[in-house]
């Protein structure tokens, strides 16, 4: 979705126009980025939207374990292995770092 110059609203006025911002954002699915101080502080997004953002973040980790999952047992199947000592020698050290 693209911003228009009126979706970008400074704090202060938005406090005096909370329930207009909102029937915009429900009502004509626009998003508005509220400022602080000139700089982007918030936004209001649709709660329905929200929870479709959620749901994809939540697919897009799963996705992510996925390849991952896929690649370990490509090494496996190929033969790159390490040991146990191996493997715990090399969490000791991510953890000292």
């Amino acid at each position: 979705m693209n911003l228009r110059s009126r979706d970008i609203v400074p704090i202060s006025e938005a406090r005096a126009r909370l329930t207009e911002l909102a029937e915009e954002v429900v009502g004509a699915g626009a998003e508005k980025i509220l400022t602080k101080n000139g700089s982007s502080f918030v936004a209001l997004v649709d709660a329905r939207k929200l929870d479709y953002y959620h749901a994809l973040e939540a697919e897009h980790a799963g996705l992510v374990l996925l390849q991952e999952a896929e690649e370990g047992l490509r090494q496996v199947l190929s033969g790159e292995r390490v040991s146990a000592a191996e493997l715990m020698q090399a969490l000791a050290d991510s953890t000292d770092q």
